[in-house]
C-alpha cells in the first residue's frame, strides 16, 4: 500500500506545484514539461527493462547452471547459520539462501548487472514458499531492505566518473563510501529486525556481523597501503576477476556433476526473459511518477526549503548543493548519477560538494526502483513496511555520507 500512496503523492503534488507556478508565476511551460516527462520516463522505463532482458537472460541461465551443479547449495550451507537467524521463516537449506548470498556479494562488488538477476531469482524462490502471494513475506522484506541499503565494498563506477571529470585522486571517496554504506546497511537491518522481532544480539548474528566488520576494516587497511592511482585499477580487476571465477566455478561444478550445462543455461535463460517482460509495467509506473515530480519543480523546491531551514539553524550549508543527488538516489539511480555528474561538472570533481555528491551516490541504493522491479517480478502488491525500512536505511546512509564527507574532506 505504501507505494500506492507515494505514487499518488507524486502526481498530486506535481499538479498542485504546477498550478502554483502557472497561476502565480506565469510559467506556461510547466505543464508541457510534466507531460513531456511522462513520455520520456515511460520510454526510459521500457529501455531499462529492454536492457535488463539480455542481462537477466544471461545471469538467470548462469544461476541455473550453479543450481543444478550444486554450488549454490554449498554457498547456502556456508551462510546458512546466519540466514537461519535473519530469515527464520525460510527454514534451513531453503533454495533462496544461495541466490540471496550471490546477490549480496555482487552488490558488494558493485556488479549491478549480475546482482539484479540473482536478486530476482532469490525473490522467485522465496515467493514459492510465501503463503500469501500478493503480500510481501518477512524474508522478502528483509532481503529487499538489505538490497536498498546498498552495501558496497568497491564503488568502481563512481571512481570512473570522478576520473573522467578530472579528479586528482578518483578513489579518495573509497573509505567514506564504505563507512557510509555500512551504517546504512546496519540501520536497515535494525529497522527490519524491530518489525520482525529478530534478536540481533544472538551470538550467531553477532559473529557473522563481527566477521563482516573485520573484513571491511581489513579492506580499508589494505587499500590505504596502495598508491592512489592503483586503487581504482585494483578494485576494477579484483571485482571482475571474482565474478568470472564464479562463472567458471559454476560451469566446472556442473560438469563434474554430469549436468548438461548448455541445456541448464537455456532453461534458466527462458525464465530470465519472462521476468524482464513482467517488470516493465511496474518500472514504467514508478519512473513516470518520479519524472513528473521532478518536472514540476517539486524536487527543487524541497531542496531549497531544506537549505533555508539549515541556514536558519546556523548549520553549515556547504553540502546543500549535493542534496539533489541525495534526494534522487532513493528514486532513480540514473537520475542520481546524472545529478552527481552535474555537481562535479559545475563545482569540480575535487570540490567539497563534488565529493559529498560522490559519497552520497555510493552510500545507498535506489529504494523505489528496487521495490518496483523486485516486487513487480513476483506480483507482490502489499509491500507492508518495506518502504519505511528502506527509506530509514537511505536516510541514515545519506546522513552518514554527509558526515563522512565533512570528516574526510572539509
Amino acid at each position: 500500500m505504501a507505494l500506492n500512496y507515494i505514487w499518488i503523492f507524486f502526481f498530486l503534488s506535481a499538479f498542485v506545484i504546477g498550478l502554483v507556478r502557472l497561476i502565480f508565476f506565469g510559467d506556461v511551460e510547466v505543464f508541457p514539461q510534466m507531460i513531456n516527462a511522462t513520455f520520456d520516463m515511460a520510454k526510459t522505463g521500457f529501455e531499462i527493462s529492454l536492457g535488463l532482458t539480455g542481462v537477466l537472460t544471461l545471469w538467470m541461465g548462469i544461476m541455473k547452471i550453479g543450481e543444478k551443479g550444486g554450488i549454490v547449495k554449498i554457498f547456502s550451507k556456508l551462510i546458512g547459520p546466519f540466514f537461519n537467524k535473519l530469515f527464520p521463516e525460510l527454514g534451513k537449506n531453503h533454495p533462496a539462501h544461495g541466490s540471496i548470498l550471490m546477490n549480496i556479494a555482487a552488490n558488494m562488488l558493485n556488479l549491478d548487472n549480475a546482482a539484479t538477476p540473482m536478486g530476482l531469482k532469490a525473490m522467485k524462490e522465496m515467493q514459492e514458499t510465501n503463503p500469501d502471494k500478493s503480500t510481501a513475506s518477512n524474508a522478502q522484506i528483509m532481503f529487499l531492505v538489505l538490497n536498498t541499503s546498498g552495501l558496497t565494498l568497491l564503488p568502481i563506477s563512481i571512481m570512473v566518473y570522478r576520473a573522467q571529470l578530472g579528479a586528482v585522486n578518483p578513489s579518495d571517496i573509497f573509505i567514506p563510501i564504505l563507512l557510509a554504506t555500512y551504517f546504512s546497511t546496519i540501520a536497515g537491518l535494525i529497522s527490519v529486525a524491530i518489525y520482525q522481532k529478530i534478536n540481533l544480539l544472538d551470538k550467531t548474528i553477532l559473529a557473522y556481523l563481527g566477521g563482516l566488520t573485520v573484513f571491511i576494516v581489513a579492506i580499508i587497511l589494505y587499500f590505504s597501503t596502495l598508491e592512489k592511482e592503483a586503487i581504482t585499477q585494483v578494485s576494477k580487476v579484483a571485482s571482475n576477476f571474482i565474478l568470472f571465477t564464479v562463472i567458471v566455478a559454476f560451469i566446472l561444478m556442473a560438469v563434474w556433476r554430469k549436468v548438461n550445462v548448455y541445456e541448464a543455461f537455456i532453461e534458466g535463460a527462458k525464465d530470465g526473459f519472462k521476468t524482464a517482460v513482467k517488470i516493465i509495467p511496474y518500472l514504467v509506473a514508478i519512473l513516470v511518477a518520479i519524472g513528473v515530480f521532478r518536472a514540476s519543480g517539486g524536487m527543487d523546491w524541497f531542496v531549497s526549503g531544506i537549505s533555508w531551514g539549515f541556514e536558519k539553524m546556523g548549520v553549515n550549508t556547504d553540502f546543500t548543493a549535493a542534496l539533489p543527488t541525495a534526494l534522487m538516489k532513493p528514486l532513480s539511480g540514473s537520475g542520481a548519477r546524472g545529478m552527481m555528474v552535474d555537481v562535479m561538472t559545475t563545482h569540480g570533481a575535487d570540490s567539497f560538494v563534488g565529493r559529498v555528491a560522490s559519497t552520497v551516490q555510493g552510500a545507498t541504493d535506489t529504494t523505489f526502483y528496487i521495490l518496483a522491479v523486485y516486487f513487480g517480478a513476483v506480483g507482490i502488491k502489499n509491500t507492508r513496511y518495506a518502504v519505511v525500512c528502506g527509506l530509514i536505511a537511505d536516510f541514515v546512509g545519506i546522513i552518514a555520507a554527509i558526515l563522512m564527507a565533512y570528516l574526510f574532506f572539509y
